[in-house]
This record gives structure tokens, C-alpha cells and sequence, in this order.
């Protein structure tokens, strides 16, 4: 929408990304120091809160539906990925980043985390636009 007008800065963007898989990281690597939902699902939630900053560098100026739509797209398709278990891609899901991307098992309720970081990321988006075109 308001994209086409102000393309997205790919400082700020790569900025956002690489504090989006640090708060990731530390949610996954130090879950018992956070309140027991937000352990469970934070990671999830920032994976694809970051799916979608990082679509949003690459295609500076897409409109953020379109953003959001390939985003979904992307973690929908990993997260059905995980469906398929064959000896080659389960040796592969055994490396930490490849789990970190691929991940391991199905969970519906992954898909709903991604939902939700997705539609965080369009908001704030949506919002930080909305906030340029009403200073010009």
C-alpha cells in the first residue's frame, strides 16, 4: 500500500532483522528465564516476525500486502515441509540451523505464531508509514 511511496530502508530493516534473531536466539536458547508461554512460543513468533522484515529488504518496494501474502507463503511451506520425513532431510533437520530454518516437527500451533509475527510486522509497518505520510 503506502510502500510504493516510501520504499522500506534496508538499514533500518537489516537493523530490525538482526534484533529480531537475537530476541529469537535468546528466547530459544534461555526459555526458562521467560514466563512459560511466551517460552514456548516466542521463537516461532520472532521466525516469522523476521520472514517478514527480511522480504521486506529484499523487496523494498513491494506493497505490504504483498509482503505479508509471501511471507505467509514461506513459513507456511516450511512449516509444511515438516510433514515430509525421509532419512535425507531428517539428517539435515539434525544441524542447528538448519533446525532454526527448517525446523523439526508439525505443530498447528506454529502456524498460528507465524500468523501472529507476520501480522505484527504489517502493523508496524502499516504504522510507521501512516506516521511518515502525516509529518509531509
Amino acid at each position: 500500500m503506502y510502500s510504493t511511496k516510501f520504499p522500506r530502508n534496508r538499514i533500518i530493516y537489516t537493523l530490525i532483522i538482526f534484533i529480531v534473531v537475537v530476541l529469537g536466539l535468546v528466547s530459544r536458547w534461555y526459555p526458562e528465564r521467560l514466563p512459560h508461554f511466551i517460552a514456548i512460543y516466542a521463537g516461532d513468533t520472532l521466525w516469522a516476525l523476521m520472514v517478514f522484515f527480511l522480504i521486506g529488504l529484499l523487496f523494498p518496494s513491494l506493497p505490504t500486502v504483498k509482503v505479508v501474502v509471501i511471507a505467509l507463503l514461506f513459513v507456511f511451506s516450511i512449516e509444511l515441509s515438516q510433514l515430509y520425513h525421509a532419512p535425507w532431510i531428517d539428517d539435515i533437520r539434525q544441524y542447528r540451523l538448519a533446525a532454526l530454518v527448517l525446523g523439526r516437527g508439525f505443530l498447528w500451533s506454529d502456524l498460528v505464531c507465524y500468523m501472529g509475527g507476520i501480522l505484527m510486522g504489517a502493523l508496524a509497518e502499516l504504522s510507521f508509514q501512516k506516521l511518515r505520510l502525516m509529518s509531509i
